[in-house]
């Protein structure tokens, strides 16, 4: 189980790394024709830096324009982010200070993580509009977070597994030297749940995290009177002629 875990691992990895670099590279690509960013949008790049920023970490266009799936997608994102800090020390030897002092607030993130997705599944339910457009794989990425993050909490409050070991096998795997994977029902559950949504990451909707960094609408200064936007491939046809 050790050997099939750890090579499940690599190849998720693997596929997570080349599927979001491709991704990522095929955003670069998509042309951006006009100039359209949602006003009022700044006109300086630090304005567009502090606007993405707010984006980014408070989700300020979420909350303009729906407070509750702001709160639920907030309680998820917020609580992801302590839940995945939490593990850094998993991978850091010796562990970084402010992983430490994260660790009590990461143990119960999973709870705020868990109410969000819950919150964002049972939307899909009940507002007809949303019910009308999901798809059954919208409720199956919702109903796989929910379950990573079900899962993992047990093992926190209900089941313990042996840490050290764990962490020795991850710490193993970065170095190519694998060691012995702990033997509990649980912990390879969440494993596998882990490794199957690495591998689904880079082709799920799931990907809208790298994504917001290349919306036009956001990333884009209102300068339309200053400068004359031309698109790349329209720079170039100027060249030619």
């Amino acid at each position: 189980m050790t050997m099939i875990y750890a090579g499940m691992f690599y190849v998720a990895t693997l596929l997570l790394v080349v599927g979001l670099i491709y991704k990522i590279y095929d955003y670069s690509r998509t042309p951006a024709p006009l100039l359209i960013p949602t006003t009022p949008a700044p006109t300086k790049q630090a304005g567009v830096v502090y606007r993405m920023a707010k984006e980014v970490v408070v989700f300020e266009s979420l909350f303009k324009s729906n407070k509750w799936i702001w709160i639920f997608g907030y309680l998820f994102h917020l609580g992801l982010f302590l839940v995945l800090a939490r593990h850094l020390r998993y991978f850091t030897q010796p562990v970084w200070f402010w992983v430490d002092i994260v660790q009590p607030f990461g143990k119960y993130a999973s709870i705020m993580m868990v109410v969000g997705l819950t919150g964002l599944l049972v939307r899909r339910f009940v507002v007809d509009r949303v019910r009308y457009i999901s798809t059954p794989s919208d409720h199956l990425m919702l109903l796989l977070l929910i379950a990573i993050g079900v899962s993992g909490m047990l093992m926190t409050f209900v089941v313990h597994t042996d840490i050290i070991a764990l962490k020795v096998f991850f710490m193993g795997l970065m170095y190519l030297d694998v060691q012995p994977l702990p033997q509990d029902p649980i912990l390879m559950v969440h494993l596998a749940l882990v490794a199957t949504l690495m591998v689904i990451f880079p082709i799920s909707k799931l990907l809208h995290a790298p994504g917001v960094f290349f919306s036009p609408t956001r990333n884009q200064i209102d300068n339309p009177r200053e400068h004359r936007h031309v698109a790349a491939w329209a720079a170039r046809l100027d060249q030619r002629n």
